[in-house]
């Protein structure tokens, strides 16, 4: 059972369970529809002021896009009263724009002007100062081509006054005078000598070498060639190369330079010095013009590899030092090792010596142990030895014993 109190009048009944639900389900059906009233009320007034809202914040956008499209038309009409202003002020400027391009093209055009007219007398001055060189080179080469000629006639009349052999003492005698001119101021501590060693067959014209303190730092063979024009057989300088390379080696020389006359129209050797190491190794050939400076050039290079040669020549000696030390010791292992070698088969053959000695020593004692034991069994034999025995098969004999034993016991 459940009370109630009555909300008007205070009184407070019971009421059973069926009766409690009626009564609350009432009440609660009509505050239900009393709230759901109430708030459709309020949904209603809520959507209305929502709509207000909208309408108004609409309004508000409205006019303010109207405010700006009013003010772009502003500024889009001041733009065209502008641009309208421009367009009138824009005649003169072309004008004047016009007037300037044409001013700056008239004076561009008068600096070209100018600059052309300034590279034709360039052009004209250049033009006289290569005719002025090429006269130049040209005279040059006509002084080159006359002095050649003159050296050419020159050696040729040289050549026809001389016989086949005076040409090359002649070309010797030349190269000498030269070097001895020089020798005292610029090779004054150089040896300069005719080759004169032919032991090997063969020998160069003349060495050159020179040294400092004991180091021979330059060595040159030179051999002078020549021959008359009225030659049958015409030689050329590479028939002298493989002569001059072999002496060069003979003698131990660094360089080898081949002086000659031969082939006199040849430009190859009229043009200077030429090199033919390509075939024999540090060769040149050269014309006489060039024997003085081609000694020059070679002793300035050689000079700057003296130090070196220096080094080099300390660490050969160093070399041959250790090269005596390991001979030294080689011959002393060799000797030690012969002499244990003949002491070895000495002693091995004293070894053999007494082996067989023992050998021989053994037999010798097996042989008289062998005549001891024979003449132990002859002892022995002799002991056994009586007349008995020696009648046995001998009848007769015994019989004659046996008398003769008679009559010495009858006596």
């Amino acid at each position: 059972m459940q009370e109630i109190k009555c909300p008007n009048c205070g009184e407070v009944f019971a009421v059973d369970e069926s009766g409690y639900a009626q009564i609350a389900k009432q009440v609660r059906d009509k505050e239900f529809e009393k709230e759901l009233k109430r708030r459709e009320n309020d949904f209603a007034q809520m959507k209305e002021n929502a709509l207000k809202l909208a309408q108004m914040e609409q309004n508000e956008k409205f006019a303010k896009e109207l405010l700006a499209k009013d003010a772009k038309l502003s500024e889009k009409d001041r733009l065209i009263g502008e641009l309208r202003a421009q367009a009138a002020g824009n005649e003169t400027e072309k004008k004047l724009a016009v007037s300037e391009v044409l001013n700056e093209k008239e004076k561009a055009l008068s600096e070209k002007a100018a600059e052309i007219a300034e590279l034709k007398s360039k052009l004209s001055n250049k033009e006289t100062e290569n005719e002025l060189k090429e006269q130049s080179l040209k005279k040059q080469y006509e002084d080159r081509l006359k002095l050649k000629d003159e050296q050419i006639e020159y050696y040729k009349d040289f050549k026809a006054r001389q016989s086949t052999k005076m040409i090359g003492e002649s070309l010797e005698m030349h190269c000498m005078n030269q070097f001895n001119a020089l020798r005292m101021t610029a090779f004054p501590n150089a040896y300069f000598e005719k080759d004169n060693d032919a032991r090997t067959g063969s020998k160069g014209d003349f060495i050159f070498r020179e040294a400092v303190d004991g180091v021979e730092f330059i060595s040159i063979m030179f051999e002078m060639k020549n021959e008359m024009d009225e030659t049958a057989t015409k030689h050329k300088n590479e028939d002298f190369l493989k002569e001059l390379d072999k002496d060069r080696r003979e003698k131990k020389c660094e360089y080898a330079v081949l002086v000659s006359l031969l082939e006199i129209d040849n430009e190859l050797y009229n043009n200077g010095i030429v090199d033919v190491s390509y075939k024999y190794e540090k060769m040149y050939v050269i014309r006489p013009q060039f024997f003085i400076p081609m000694i020059t050039l070679l002793r300035n290079a050689a000079m700057n590899s003296l130090q070196y040669r220096r080094e080099l020549e300390a660490a050969k000696h160093q070399q041959v030092d250790i090269l005596h030390f390991e001979e030294n010791m080689n011959a002393f292992k060799e000797g030690f090792a012969r002499n244990y070698r003949i002491a070895s088969t000495k002693f091995q053959t004293a070894i053999d010596e007494i082996d067989k000695t023992i050998t021989h020593l053994q037999k010798t004692k097996e042989a008289l142990l062998s005549s001891e034991n024979n003449l132990r069994l002859a002892n022995n034999k002799a002991e056994d030895l009586s007349i008995k025995r020696l009648t046995k098969n001998a009848p007769a004999v015994r019989e004659m014993f046996e008398e003769l034993g008679k009559k010495g016991s009858e006596e």
